[in-house]
């Protein structure tokens, strides 16, 4: 498999669990000292990645949630992709992801995101 496809491969399971409402289902996709920065309304959310998977499951399943990776650049073992959430329970995100390829696998090192109003 090419590294596009295993990068895409590596998001779908944060998608997956933003569909699913599970944190858990999450994991796959990031290191486990991945970060998270970004604002919601007017505050900014900046944590590690364990704040993320606890916001996803308190907020619940976002089954409606359309998900489409725009863009992913890739150099190396290092490549950044961009992904645009719409309804993730009446909320519109861009995600900007840095990968980092090690021991044959891309995981997200760094999640920052804009929330549309």
């Amino acid at each position: 498999m090419n590294d596009e496809q295993l990068i895409k491969d590596t998001i779908q399971h944060y998608i997956n669990g933003a569909i699913s409402g599970n944190g858990e289902e999450m994991k796959a996709t990031f290191h486990e000292s991945a970060a998270v920065h970004g604002y919601i309304g007017g505050d900014l959310f900046s944590a590690p990645v364990q704040a993320l998977f606890d916001w996803n499951t308190e907020n619940g399943a976002a089954s409606e949630l359309k998900a489409e990776i725009t863009h992913i650049d890739i150099v190396g073992t290092v490549a950044t992709a961009r992904l645009e959430l719409d309804n993730w329970t009446g909320n519109k995100f861009t995600d900007l992801f840095a990968l980092l390829k090690m021991d044959g696998e891309w995981k997200v090192m760094c999640k920052v995101f804009h929330t549309h109003s």
